[in-house]
């Protein structure tokens, strides 16, 4: 039987910090309120894919099941703007990735019944470490990449929730066909519609399967030390901001897209 993994609301930024070096992943209850949940339903709803932006829009007719993946999606309707600093969400990014910290990449992804289990992965390994090393407590890996999850369904297990082995991260290595870390096994996020789950690209975790009658909404919202380059598709000076939106954007806005002050590689 699948164990739910432990959501603990820290109640200040130095206890969520500690949680995400710690645990990997820290828990925000209640961010968005059953309005905000709808309108970015409705909002993911209307968008279409772009296959120049690698989007993704799998059907039961063409692809087995619903799986519509949407990058850039700040670039697609005004309503995602919000997204890229929400209050408490934000103020974590900043205090693990510095005040210059800026978004890699904001997903929107629905998923059907049918969709079939992902196998556990990180996203990304920054640091590859012999298990030795990570044990010393001098050594502290930074946290390089964090994904924002906003859920925006009640997760139940028939859904196919996020799927967390915890203190993974502490790992040194991608999980490779291993299924547990120091005895920990995987654990499913349970949690609210509205909720948002903030976790280090180094953590072992997976998508499962969709096994509902229902659709799966997730908006992921990817943050980054400054010198990890932005991930906007299409590349090579193709991607283009929407003018439209992005004169709506607020000066901090702006800066998490990438409007920096001059550094020293500019």
């Amino acid at each position: 039987m699948s164990k739910a993994l432990p959501l603990i609301a820290y109640p200040d930024l130095e206890a969520q910090v500690k949680a995400i070096e710690n645990d990997g992943y820290v828990y925000f209850p209640g961010v968005l309120n059953a309005e905000e949940v709808a309108e970015l339903r409705a909002a993911m709803d209307r968008l279409d894919a772009i296959p120049a932006s690698f989007d993704r829009h799998g059907t039961p007719e063409n692809g087995g099941f619903l799986n519509k993946h949407i990058n850039n999606a700040f670039n697609r309707d005004v309503v995602f703007l919000q997204y890229l600093d929400k209050p408490g969400i934000t103020e974590l990014e900043e205090a693990v990735h510095g005040d210059d910290c800026h978004v890699i990449g904001m997903t929107a992804w629905t998923t059907g019944p049918g969709r079939p289990d992902q196998t556990l992965h990180t996203d990304w390994l920054p640091i590859r470490l012999p298990k030795d090393v990570l044990a010393d407590p001098r050594v502290k890996v930074p946290i390089f990449i964090t994904t924002a999850h906003y859920y925006l369904d009640d997760l139940y297990e028939e859904l196919g929730p996020t799927k967390f082995v915890p203190g993974s991260h502490e790992s040194g290595r991608s999980p490779e066909g291993a299924t547990e870390w120091k005895g920990a096994g995987e654990q499913s996020i349970l949690c609210n519609a509205g909720d948002v789950v903030i976790f280090r690209s180094e953590v072992w975790h997976r998508g499962s399967a969709n096994r509902s009658n229902q659709n799966r909404y997730l908006l992921q919202v990817h943050y980054a030390n400054r010198m990890i380059t932005q991930k906007f598709p299409p590349y090579l000076n193709k991607f283009q901001f929407d003018e439209a939106i992005l004169s709506q954007a607020t000066p901090r806005q702006r800066r998490l897209l990438g409007e920096h002050r001059p550094g020293a590689y500019d």
